[in-house]
């Protein structure tokens, strides 16, 4: 008798311990469920206030939304119902010592690695109770990994490219006296990037100007004590990494940005061609620096097919804060429309290499661009104090609601 008294309080204890695991487990994942949604939240709410990207704050808003359609399932209900934040042990510990917080990159960066950590979570935990789900947690965790990534690059590259507005497209096949004249020009000029480019180029001509260039730009840089004009390669990641560029241009035949990355080391600064709002769109998630679109008009410099419409370079300007340069026959007399349609950047050939002075007509398309822009800014800015004067301050809310 007492042997069977013994194996059934025995047995007790092990469905105890089974009951006090499950409502564990339900407990874990409605903790992760909340840690999650509040993390993609605020990354939305940065992406959408702070960075202004409507792409990526609709991603993040996407992967919220998919979370919460998982959340809401009859067969997850359970871990509402057994929350119990008054016995969680957890509330009341705290850290020495976290990561910082002062830029908007940090704010990203903690709340990516808490959303990631906590679908990880609810990922592992899922199996146990809702197996149906775990595949779809495990999608979202990758969603927010390259997320994560967009968006520091994002941050990253609008920082690095903050006062260069022009881009100017130089070939090598100048004699090298005549070249170098060129690129002191461009640099006296206040150029900051020069991309090199020249299909026909064979390799050894490509790496020794490339070095050329790049010896330019550091000595000018040294005697102005300014920015170091940034030297792009077109196509060739080789070159641009054997030569000591700062990075490389790639077209949609071109090496892909991931493989690119591989190869280049992430300081390197990478752009990628769209020729289309969904390819535009990709190659910010495969983490390009930047964007060239277009070709906007008939060039000297290259055959065409088909141009970048209205729509196209209207949405790009309007739905994606990475830098993106606009290309493909650009003028001073032309650059009004690009404008218009939002463009803030462009990439510029033959219009100022071939000019009679290439430094004067650098510095007038950088102006337009700048008193174009000025004047968007004037008008943004008066939108928004009518706004304030239509709805009020906080101040003159309070007080009316008072």
């Amino acid at each position: 008798m007492a042997s069977r008294k013994g194996e059934s309080s025995e047995m007790e204890e092990i469905e105890s311990e089974k009951d006090d695991s499950g409502v564990g487990i339900w407990r874990t994942l409605d903790a992760s469920a909340n840690r999650s949604a509040e993390a993609v939240r605020v990354l939305e709410d940065i992406l959408r206030f702070c960075l202004d990207d409507a792409f990526l704050s609709q991603e993040a808003k996407a992967i919220r939304h998919e979370l919460a359609i998982i959340f809401s399932r009859e067969d997850l209900q359970a871990r509402i119902r057994l929350r119990d934040v008054l016995r969680d042990v957890g509330v009341s510990t705290t850290v020495a010592k976290t990561p910082p917080r002062t830029e908007i990159k940090h704010v990203v960066a903690a709340n990516a690695a808490r959303a990631s950590q906590s679908i990880r979570s609810l990922e592992e935990c899922s199996r146990l109770v809702v197996p149906a789900v775990t595949t779809a947690f495990e999608q979202l965790r990758y969603r927010i990994y390259t997320l994560e990534k967009a968006a520091m690059t994002t941050i990253i590259s609008e920082n690095r490219l903050a006062d260069i507005s022009l881009c100017v497209l130089l070939d090598v096949d100048r004699p090298k006296t005549e070249f170098k004249t060129l690129v002191g020009q461009l640099l006296a000029a206040g150029v900051n990037m020069i991309q090199l480019r020249d299909k026909k180029a064979n390799t050894s001509l490509l790496c020794e100007r490339t070095k050329t260039i790049t010896q330019q730009a550091r000595q000018y840089a040294e005697s102005t004590t300014g920015k170091r004009c940034i030297v792009l390669v077109n196509d060739r990641a080789d070159v641009a990494v054997a030569a000591n560029a700062d990075g490389v241009h790639l077209g949609e035949t071109d090496l892909p940005v991931n493989l690119a990355r591989k190869v280049c080391g992430h300081e390197f600064i990478i752009g990628r061609t769209a020729h289309s709002i969904a390819e535009a769109k990709q190659a910010v998630l495969d983490g390009a620096d930047y964007l060239g679109v277009g070709p906007c008009y008939p060039s000297n410099t290259k055959q065409f097919k088909e141009f970048a419409t209205d729509t196209f370079l209207r949405d790009v300007s309007e739905e994606i804060r990475l830098p993106v340069f606009a290309i493909g026959g650009i003028t001073s007399d032309n650059l009004d429309r690009l404008v218009r349609l939002g463009v803030k950047r462009v990439a510029i050939a033959s219009s100022i290499t071939d000019a009679a002075d290439p430094g004067e007509e650098s510095r007038l398309i950088c102006s337009l661009l700048s008193a174009t822009q000025g004047n968007q800014s004037q008008e943004t800015a008066s939108v928004s104090e009518q706004q304030i004067v239509q709805f009020g301050s906080p101040q003159t809310a309070n007080s009316r609601s008072k």
